[in-house]
C-alpha cells in the first residue's frame, strides 16, 4: 500500500480497510471498477452511496495543496459504474488560477478514462461556484447527483439554480460527449502523436482552440491532459493542469518531468502557450515544446 494512504486507511472500519489495502497498491491512481465497488459494498455491508462517502478520505489523500493546506477529495461515478477519484492541486508560488479543484480532477480522470457520462459526484466539501459551473458543462449536468457527508444527495440544479450553460451558447455536444477533430501533422514522434490524439478529443466549442499536453517522466511514462472549456470561460480546465493532476494521482513528483509537449490548433481564437509555460516552469526545469497544428 502507498504511504499516502496509511493515515486515512486507519480511520476506516476494519473490514473495509482490509478489503481496500490490496487495491491501494503502488499502481493505484484513484480508479476502482464497478465490480470492485460491488465487492467492497458487500464486504462492508453498506449501500454503494454510503460506501463512496466512506472512501472520500482516500480521494483526499491524493491532494497536493501547498498553498491552502486544505485537502479536498472528490469521486466521479461514471455511467459504467466505475469510480474515478480526484483531489485539489496547487502550484507553489503561482497564481491561484493554476489550481485544480477536486471535482475537476475527478471529472477529468473519468473523461481521460473514456467515460461518456457522470451520474454522481461525491465530495467532502460543498462544491464552490467554480466547480458547480464546471459540472454544468457535462452531459446531463443539471441532473448529476451531488453527495456530501451528512446531507441528502441533491441534483446539481439544487446547487446551481437558473444555470447558464452550453445550451445557452447553442452547444449541443457538451463535455464528455464524443469529440473528434481532424488535424494534419506529419510526425513519427510517439509523444507528439499522443498529444495530437488527445487534441483531437479536446473540448473547446467556444474558442476552437483544441489543445493537449503530454508530459514524459525520466522513466519514459507519459501523462496527458486535454483542454476542457466552460461556458463561463473561467472554470475552463487547461491541458497542462489536467496532465499535472494525472501525475499527482499516480504519485509522481513534478521533478521527474523530462519533456513537455503542447499541441494546439492554428485556428483557435486564443493560445494556451503562455499559461502552459507558466505552469510548467512552476513544476519543473523543462522547456515547453510548442507545436501548432492545422485542421484538415
Amino acid at each position: 500500500m502507498q504511504d499516502r494512504f496509511i493515515h486515512c486507511i486507519a480511520q476506516l472500519p476494519q473490514v473495509l480497510a482490509d478489503k481496500l489495502v490490496p487495491i491501494l497498491n503502488e499502481d493505484f491512481a484513484g480508479h476502482i471498477d464497478a465490480q470492485q465497488i460491488a465487492d467492497l459494498a458487500a464486504a462492508a455491508e453498506l449501500p454503494v452511496d454510503e460506501l463512496l462517502l466512506k472512501l472520500l478520505p482516500i480521494a483526499a489523500a491524493l491532494a497536493k495543496p501547498p498553498i491552502s493546506e486544505f485537502y479536498v477529495g472528490a469521486i466521479a461515478k461514471g455511467k459504467s459504474g466505475d469510480i474515478y477519484m480526484g483531489a485539489n492541486i496547487e502550484l507553489s508560488g503561482e497564481a491561484l488560477f493554476h489550481s485544480v479543484h477536486a471535482e475537476q480532477s475527478a471529472i477529468s480522470h473519468a473523461w481521460l478514462s473514456g467515460e461518456t457520462a457522470i451520474e454522481d459526484i461525491i465530495v467532502n466539501e460543498s462544491p464552490c461556484g467554480h466547480c458547480r459551473q464546471f459540472m454544468n458543462e457535462l452531459v446531463s449536468g443539471q441532473t448529476i447527483k451531488i453527495h456530501l457527508p451528512s446531507q441528502d444527495a441533491k441534483p446539481l440544479s439544487h446547487y446551481l439554480p437558473y444555470a447558464f450553460g452550453p445550451s445557452d451558447l447553442n452547444i449541443t455536444s457538451p463535455l464528455l460527449s464524443k469529440q473528434q477533430h481532424e488535424f494534419a501533422l506529419d510526425s513519427s514522434d510517439p509523444m507528439i502523436i499522443e498529444a495530437l490524439d488527445h487534441a483531437s478529443l479536446s473540448y473547446a466549442p467556444y474558442t476552437e482552440s483544441y489543445a493537449a499536453v503530454v508530459l514524459e517522466t525520466k522513466d519514459g511514462q507519459t501523462f496527458c491532459g486535454r483542454y476542457a472549456e466552460s461556458a463561463a470561460f473561467n472554470p475552463s480546465m487547461l491541458p497542462m493542469q489536467m496532465a499535472l493532476s494525472a501525475m499527482v494521482r499516480h504519485n509522481r513528483d513534478f521533478s521527474e518531468i523530462n519533456r513537455a509537449v503542447l499541441v494546439e490548433s492554428s485556428q483557435g481564437k486564443i493560445s494556451l502557450v503562455g499559461a502552459t509555460m507558466d505552469a510548467l516552469h512552476a513544476a519543473a526545469a523543462v522547456e515547453l515544446e510548442h507545436i501548432v497544428i492545422d485542421p484538415v
